[in-house]
Parts: structure tokens; sequence; C-alpha cells
């Protein structure tokens, strides 16, 4: 899943949000210097992602992408499926989109030491741009396609599947919608087992 699949996904701890928000940066054992919520945030992130990329439902919508785009095609499908959160994001929280996504980027400054190199130097530009807001329509989608387009240097050709969410959006928002609603129901099992053992 990508970022704001995640960040929602964390519930309302704030530390337990920014640490599945940095996972990425974080290596191996790393996360074991952080304090308890955030190495739970690290290592929530980690069991999505373990149960995205095995999952049926979504290795459906990463099938309809492979032959053009290759290993980049799971990839795709996060930022795709993102779109579809934001697009149907009252679906899922009482907090209206532009709320809590500005409310994460004021938590994100807050905690802006404990984020790693990596993160530190994404985070301007995702606030200048309002990444996760963009999110919500296939205009700013298409402008995230592209972005990484250009930091593979063109090898991946993302920016064409915008072609293929216009093509398949039916399909794609079925696949995701059936699937988000047991990756909740998962990350909501591994968040208190999590908190439990940390």
């Amino acid at each position: 899943m990508n970022f704001l699949a995640h960040i929602y996904l964390s519930g309302d701890n704030e530390l337990v949000t920014i640490g599945n928000f940095m996972a990425d940066g974080i290596k191996g054992k790393e996360y074991e210097r952080y304090q308890p919520d955030v190495k739970t945030g690290v290592l929530l992130h980690r069991a999505i992602d373990s149960y995205t990329d095995v999952h049926s439902t979504f290795r459906k919508s990463k099938s309809r992408l492979f032959s053009r785009y290759g290993h980049y095609s799971g990839v795709i499908v996060d930022i795709l499926y993102d779109h579809f959160l934001a697009k149907n994001w009252d679906t899922y929280s009482k907090i209206g989109l532009e709320q809590y996504v500005d409310e994460f980027y004021d938590s994100v400054e807050r905690h802006f030491e404990l984020l790693p190199l990596r993160a530190q130097r994404m985070v301007p530009f995702m606030i200048a741009d309002n990444w996760l807001l963009s999110y919500s329509t296939i205009d700013g989608i298409s402008r995230v396609l592209d972005g990484m387009n250009r930091r593979t240097r063109n090898r991946s050709q993302m920016n064409h599947a915008i072609d293929e969410l216009k093509t398949f959006y039916h399909d794609f928002e079925h696949e995701f919608t059936e699937f988000f609603d047991e990756l909740i129901q998962f990350s909501s099992e591994q968040l208190k087992a999590l908190s439990i053992n940390q």
C-alpha cells in the first residue's frame, strides 16, 4: 500500500502513524532503537506490506499491469489503491480528507527529528505539493506516476499507467474495495497484537 493507506491503517496513535509512515526508510532491526509506539508503526507497516503482496485480489490488480510494467506493477497498484481510498474517503473516515491530511502534515512536522534522512528529504515536497490530497483525482495520480517514472529515469514507464487506470477504472475500484475491507480487519488485529507485545 502507499502513503495514505498506511497512515489511515495506523489508527489514532500519532507515533504509531509516524512509525508506519517512515518504515520504508528503516532497515532490518534499526527499528529497535525507537520508542515502543514508533516500533509498533514500523512493524505494522511491514505486516501490511507482507499481507498485501500475497493477497489474491491485490495480485489480480497487479496481473492486469504486469505484462507492460513488470516488477513496477505492484508499486503502481499501491498508488492506484490510494486513489480509490482518497476518492471514497468518506466511506472510511468521519474526518474529511483535507482536515485529516492537514493534521497528518502537522504531526509529521512535529516529529520531523524522528524521521530517517530519506523521509526528511521527501516530506517538504509532499507537503508543498499536497500529495495525499492530490490522490483523490485522476490528475493528481497522473502527477504521482509522472514523478515515479522520473525517479526511475523513465525506465518504468509508470506514467503510462494512467491509461490502464482509465480503461479498467471500475475493475480496479471494485478490487480495491474488496481488498481494503479485509486489510482494515487484518491491520486492526495486527495493531492490537503488536501493541501488547511492545
